[in-house]
């Protein structure tokens, strides 16, 4: 398995569930290039280059992965699928930002949140990115907003965000090409996420052959970090569907 972390993250949001995963499966997590500070990124190429990262991944260690993708982070499994469907056998995919027509990701708003952000106003433009690209209500997101803004490590990850999310818009509408990927895929969507990723989820189930949604009741956009049992679960039962049974730890040593 091959986790691709979320946006304002470097991949530790999911420890927990790769903690639940590693003794039963291989599990690999990729720290996207996006969200290093050592890195430069433009969003002009950032997803084509985080592909690139994914499939050399892949080929580097052998036969095909099954990628597991949250957010943003799914936006790039399925670009990657797309790219080179013979290096993957599946995928979960927790929520994809998927533009759809006449439902871009960021739009207007992500270029307020940009203004903001140049003008030196993180909490501002972090608490207009959740409130209005990604769906929160407004308490949480100007909350998100001022511990990002007061938190070093989490500061630089604010302009990386923004360029996460103009890179999928600029990407534009992609359903017809995921369509073609040809893999199973699993789409975990919490019941109580922001309307918007559910209609992106079931227009991508609806437009993948052979695609399925689960439901994680009670959960929103963070079931890693809040119900990682349930999230190592579906995953777990996805992967043994694809004819690959879980290790003990015994049989694993």
């Amino acid at each position: 398995m091959v986790v691709l972390h979320p946006g304002m993250d470097d991949g530790t949001s999911w420890d927990r569930v790769s903690t639940r995963l590693a003794p039963h499966f291989r599990v690999v997590r990729v720290h996207r290039r996006t969200y290093r500070p050592d890195l430069r990124v433009d969003p002009r190429n950032s997803l084509k280059r985080e592909v690139e990262d994914v499939v050399s991944v892949v080929r580097s260690l052998g036969g095909r992965a099954v990628l597991v993708g949250h957010s943003s982070g799914a936006v790039v499994a399925l670009e990657a699928m797309a790219a080179s469907p013979s290096s993957f056998a599946g995928a979960v995919l927790y929520e994809p930002p998927a533009p759809l027509e006449g439902l871009p990701l960021g739009g207007e708003a992500l270029r307020r949140a940009e203004s903001a952000a140049d003008r030196g106003r993180t909490a501002r433009s972090i608490a207009i990115f959740f409130r209005e690209v990604v769906g929160y209500p407004a308490p949480s997101a100007w909350l998100f907003g001022a511990v990002v803004a007061a938190v070093p490590g989490l500061r630089p990850r604010a302009r990386r965000q923004l360029v996460d999310c103009k890179a999928i818009d600029l990407a534009g509408v992609r359903v017809d090409r995921y369509s073609e990927i040809g893999v199973p895929i699993l789409f975990l969507l919490g019941r109580r996420s922001p309307s918007h990723l559910r209609r992106r989820s079931e227009a991508l189930r609806d437009a993948l052959p052979g695609a399925h949604i689960v439901e994680l009741p009670g959960q929103g956009h963070l079931a890693n970090r809040l119900r990682p049992g349930w999230a190592a679960e579906a995953i777990a039962r996805f992967h043994e569907a694809l004819g690959e049974p879980r290790r003990t730890r015994a049989s694993e040593s």
